[in-house]
């Protein structure tokens, strides 16, 4: 990758995904993590390469189910954890990165250049322990 930036784990921790930070090449990668630690099977979870915007690639965060929510060109972009877009999220200013937040987790919070946005969501996010 050309400009690593944005990372996550899956729920069961089976994978990581790592956004690249490439108006060239809009990608998230995704890799199985090995007993060990280490990183195989590197592949192209999700190609944005074609969406229009100069945004890139920045924060990822996951959901309880495995969905992803990636800060890309034109909004949050919701990932299936099989690598379908679900759809974008969109704001009035393009988002940088998020976090979950409230006591059941299923506020996302969400960092642009001037701005915090708090939205709502079903499903509740994966918060450090």
């Amino acid at each position: 990758l050309s400009g690593p930036n944005g990372i996550a784990l899956s729920p069961d921790e089976r994978y990581l995904y790592v956004g690249n930070w490439d108006p060239e090449r809009k990608i998230v990668m995704r890799y199985d993590i090995l007993a060990q630690g280490a990183l195989s099977n590197g592949a192209v979870f999700f190609d944005m390469t074609g969406a229009p915007g100069e945004d890139a690639i920045d924060g990822i965060k996951v959901d309880q189910e495995g969905n992803l929510y990636v800060c890309g060109p034109g909004g949050i972009w919701i990932l299936s954890a099989e690598g379908s877009h679900l759809g974008t999220l969109r704001l009035p200013e393009a988002p940088h990165n998020l976090a979950w937040g409230d006591e059941d987790g299923r506020t996302l919070y969400i960092a642009a250049l001037t701005s915090i946005y708090r939205i709502r969501l079903g499903i509740p996010g994966i918060r450090p322990a």
